[in-house]
């Protein structure tokens, strides 16, 4: 059961974050420009090398030993949510969308990638809840 309630608690903390990312695109304040949208896509590629590497190597992604896997998976990681914080600023810098939304959008990324962070920690114990089998 306390992997049902951390999962409910999860699927909120990442409905806040999102929830940032759509004010910063829907208030009329700043001409409800919808650019920023585009990195809820990197919100869903981001676990997708963690969830490949842990799926094909033999030991857990957080406390094993290195690996070339595990390394090439936490980098294709990096380069996703490095593009998710550089897609609002160069939005904002080239003026597609004003500061105001960006900051919304940082903020909305950090929120989301932590969440991210503390699914990968919560469901990736060996306990008896089996939640790997995603």
């Amino acid at each position: 059961m306390a992997g049902i309630k951390s999962l409910v608690a999860l699927a909120f903390s990442a409905s806040i974050g999102i929830l940032l990312v759509v004010l910063s695109c829907a208030l009329p304040t700043w001409g409800q420009q919808w650019w920023p949208m585009f990195v809820v896509t990197f919100y869903v590629l981001s676990p997708v090398p963690m969830l490949i590497g842990n799926r094909l190597s033999n030991t857990d992604s957080l406390g094993a030993a290195s690996s070339a896997l595990r390394e090439l998976c936490i980098f294709l990681t990096t380069g996703i949510v490095v593009s998710a914080y550089g897609l609002p600023l160069v939005f904002a810098h080239t003026e597609v969308i004003d500061w105001g939304p960006a900051l919304l959008v940082l903020a909305g990324n950090t929120w989301c990638f932590v969440t991210i962070l503390v699914f990968f920690i919560v469901f990736n114990r060996n306990d008896d809840f089996e939640f790997q089998v995603w």
